[in-house]
């Protein structure tokens, strides 16, 4: 997500951070160090890149570029799959820029599609020519969704009831069934489970925190049911089939002043503040904290949905935390339980783990419904010597009790990030996508930068006084890599590759053989292709760097690891999502959202018209797809 004043940085008293810690780790000894202690444990993961050899990636590198429209590189086709405003739902009207509305939108492809999922048609099954897609709907432009209203945040203090509401509808995700004909990927003419989720969704509250008192509000005096999830950022899958979506910035929708001043601490933990980004507040009487002071304490989850059962109630999953989410993705430890990886995307904040308190079943769907209600969530602690320790988040252990506000473990759920607070748990650099790799059980985190890093806290990795451009870090589990132990108590963690600019921003570190186009500023997500090679997504280069965000592929073994290569850029103002890879590598699903999103941009003069570049026609958030020219793997 790139607009930041919701990045506020809200830990109060961060420790020692990522960036003091990656400093000792890869000093000139501590490297060594590393290095030996890695080999020890039998896998060269954590050693800084390598230093020599070619990449597996043959695609003709793109150039950077800053420019109105998008680029692929040679040999590679792109389509729009859907767009902000498609129909979605049977008998939805046909988009109409001029009269956007909340029952239109309610029924419509909604705005800033983030995360996306492309799973089999049905609950088990393979993808052949038809598929399943999910797409997150995180937040919304209010000056490019509706004429008339100036620019970025003034346009959002403009906002009438009867746009608030159709920014409401606008959030959410969508299910949408897909086809592919003639080799191109597109809606399917007769969907039977398309499906619009919103912020007024009906959903239920599950897990420790379920009832709870702090969840309670005067339209749900049972504190276990809830209208709609807000700014849906990033997601995972579980293996039953069920899509994972997950709350981040929620802080921006509630505002007034907070009618129970014993929630004050809480409430600045997480940014809430009087005056929030949006002015729902003013015209929605539950985004009032003078009059529903317990409502933000039902957002910040992971919302479980079942994209197979059109009739099911998406499900918030309390005991995965409370927290400005970035992503919830699995991993299987050896004896079944599920691993869930978690970020918290605001500077100085952390990385989080949830495992399942029994294995998944996969020969019961139904065993599995509420596998996510009972487990272990724990916070990181990143150790200098190479040591990653998961420090367990449960009630009356260490400071975790009544003495200090905890009376439960619904408490230290709710105030998940206080606990972690209190715990000791490493302040991280923007933690946003956590990713494992498939082939070599590998788990990536992306730090996007942390603009926040003084100069009192420079370091060997960071050497600037603001640490604008991030850098990716591995968790490597102890075990084979087939057999990772996700669910170990410590594992290693090391670096696998410093952004910015190489000869131009100190301490930006890649393979040597990196070329001028292939470097890479503020990585956000990620995912991987068949063979284990990283394509990594970036938020804010533009703002960063003066290059659009884009699409890098690099091995991530071998002689080619880090060795970034520039595959796709963005239109102007756009942040590029997902990405989502086909299991045979034949297609790449990417989520463009907010393009046009610049200074001084707006509905009747934005920066970009893309895709369409219709006149009157605003920018439009979508879904893509890219493919090799003729057929064949992406990225070859």
């Amino acid at each position: 997500m790139t607009i930041e004043p919701e990045d506020i940085g809200s830990n109060p008293a961060p420790r020692a951070t990522i960036g003091e810690i990656i400093e000792a780790r890869f000093s000139r000894r501590g490297a060594l160090l590393g290095a030996i202690a890695t080999g020890l444990a039998g896998t060269a993961q954590a050693q800084a890149p390598m230093q020599g050899g070619p990449s597996t990636l043959t695609f003709p590198e793109l150039r950077h570029q800053l420019a109105q429209t998008d680029a692929v590189a040679e040999g590679h086709e792109k389509h729009v799959v859907i767009r902000w405003g498609d129909p979605v739902v049977p008998g939805a009207p046909a988009f109409d820029p001029r009269n956007v509305t909340a029952a239109a939108q309610a029924q419509q492809f909604g705005y800033n599609n983030d995360f996306i999922a492309v799973i089999p048609p049905e609950r088990g099954g393979r993808i052949g020519e038809r598929a399943l897609l999910w797409a997150n709907h995180e937040y919304t432009n209010t000056n490019l969704m509706f004429p008339g209203m100036g620019t970025g945040n003034e346009a959002r203090a403009r906002v009438s009831a009867e746009q608030a509401q159709a920014e409401l509808m606008a959030h959410g995700g969508s299910i949408v069934e897909l086809e592919r004909v003639e080799g191109r990927w597109k809606p399917a003419a007769h969907p039977r489970l398309n499906r619009r989720i919103t912020g007024a969704t009906p959903m239920t509250i599950s897990g420790p925190a379920a009832g709870h008192p702090r969840l309670r509000t005067s339209e749900d005096a049972s504190g276990t049911r809830v209208l709609g999830m807000l700014n849906n950022c990033a997601g995972g899958t579980t293996p039953w089939g069920t899509i994972l979506t997950c709350e981040e910035n929620f802080n921006t929708y509630f505002g007034g002043e907070l009618a129970d001043p014993a929630q004050a601490e809480s409430h600045r933990r997480y940014g809430i503040t009087a005056t929030p980004g949006y002015g729902w507040h003013r015209h929605i009487a539950r985004f009032d904290r003078s009059k529903e002071p317990n409502e933000p304490n039902r957002f910040g989850w992971v919302v479980e949905i079942d994209p197979y059962d059109p009739a099911s109630l998406p499900i918030k999953r309390t005991a995965l935390g409370r927290m400005k989410h970035e992503g919830a993705t699995h991993a299987i430890a050896p004896d079944g339980r599920l691993v869930i990886y978690m970020g918290d995307d605001e500077r100085f904040d952390y990385v989080y783990r949830f495992v399942t308190a029994r294995p998944w079943n996969p020969q019961d769907p139904a065993a599995n419904r509420d596998l996510l209600d009972e487990g272990k969530l724990s916070v990181a602690k990143f150790e200098a010597d190479g040591t990653l320790r998961w420090l367990p988040l449960v009630h009356g252990q260490g400071p975790l009790t009544a003495a200090n506000g905890f009376a439960s473990q619904a408490d230290v759920l709710i105030e998940t990030r206080r606990a972690a607070d209190l715990l000791g748990a490493t302040p991280m650099d923007r933690p946003e996508d956590v990713e494992t790799n498939p082939t070599t059980g590998v788990v990536y985190v992306m730090l996007t930068n942390n603009s926040s890093r003084t100069p009192d806290r420079l370091d060997a990795a960071n050497p600037r006084p603001r640490n604008e451009h991030g850098h990716v870090l591995e968790m490597i589990p102890p075990g084979p890599a087939n057999r990772r132990e996700h669910a170990a108590d410590t594992m290693r963690w090391g670096l696998f590759l410093r952004a910015g600019k190489p000869g131009l921003d100190a301490g930006a570190e890649y393979h040597r053989a990196t070329s001028a186009e292939g470097w890479l500023s503020c990585p956000d997500n990620c995912s991987f292709d068949s063979k284990g090679r990283i394509w990594i997504a970036t938020d804010g280069a533009p703002t960063a760097a003066g290059v659009a965000d884009g699409i890098y592929a690099a091995d991530t073994t071998g002689p080619g690891r880090a060795l970034t290569r520039l595959f796709y850029q963005a239109p102007t103002g756009a942040e590029v999502c997902g990405p989502w890879m086909l299991q045979d590598d034949s297609a790449l699903f990417l989520a463009i959202q907010h393009p046009g999103e610049d200074s001084g941009s707006t509905f009747e003069r934005p920066s970009t018209r893309w895709p369409d570049f219709e006149d009157g026609m605003p920018p439009r958030p979508s879904v893509v797809v890219i493919t090799k020219s003729g057929g064949g793997t992406v990225g070859s």
